[in-house]
């Protein structure tokens, strides 16, 4: 296989890394113009038309793979191969970025506060029948709720029954990362913050009744007051 190498700069030399980022970019938008499953070329055709090495092409593609836009295929066919990421690639890459940059435990709080009320307020707009009966049959569920063991479960099913509901990708991939952060977050930090499991369950209830009313301002404002309730009290985790 012939290796192109790197042009020789006529131009101050920029870094690798520079160089890399520069190639993945042009790279993501190659693969964006084209349909998903779409052959972008082979590693030699794209580092001639891209002028750079075949290692640099290399060190881009796996960015992109991490990325979920790229697929290598290799033997017979081969070649590079536009893809388009799923909802768990972008949450992962999401998720990692802010374990890197970590926000306060406050401030996460914040952000899923705000997603969170506006997720129960498009969920009051939703008119599936089926949806409907399957939040009733939580509700009773959280109603008997008296043990932090069950909580969690409780709590992830109540999201994927509303994000189904609202049926919004990228909403639901915002609300799906900054909630896992702020879990994430109170696991770490645990003794900044209370949990109180009557004022979940309570307020819950009141949400789940909003958003069967289909009352879209009511559910925003139940959803808004329990986060508020939590926010405002002192902090360890309580059992009623």
């Amino acid at each position: 296989m012939q290796n192109f190498p790197e042009p020789i700069a006529t131009k101050p030399t920029i870094g690798r890394s520079q160089l890399v980022q520069k190639t993945t970019s042009a790279l993501r938008q190659r693969i964006l113009a084209s349909p998903a499953g779409e052959q972008i070329g082979s590693l030699p055709e794209l580092a001639r038309d891209l002028e750079v090495g075949i290692v640099t092409i290399q060190q881009a593609a796996r960015i992109l793979e991490h990325e979920g836009l790229l697929e290598v295929r290799r033997g017979p066919g081969g070649g590079y191969y536009g893809k388009r990421p799923q909802m768990a690639d972008m949450e992962r890459m999401l998720g990692a970025y802010l374990c890197g940059a970590p926000g306060s435990w406050r401030e996460i709080l914040d952000i899923t506060s705000l997603l969170f009320n506006r997720l129960c307020a498009a969920a009051a707009r939703c008119h599936d029948e089926a949806l409907h009966s399957q939040l009733q049959q939580l509700r009773t569920r959280i109603a008997r709720c008296f043990s932090m063991d069950d909580l969690g479960d409780l709590e992830s099913r109540l999201q994927e029954i509303l994000f189904q509901m609202v049926n919004q990708p990228l909403f639901e991939l915002l609300t799906r990362v900054a909630l896992g952060s702020a879990r994430d977050a109170e696991r770490d930090d645990a003794a900044t913050g209370t949990f109180n499991l009557s004022i979940w369950r309570e307020g819950r209830l009141r949400i789940i009744d909003a958003i069967a009313s289909q009352d879209p301002a009511l559910a925003h404002f139940e959803a808004d007051r329990q986060n508020r309730q939590v926010l405002s009290i002192p902090f360890r985790f309580d059992r009623d």
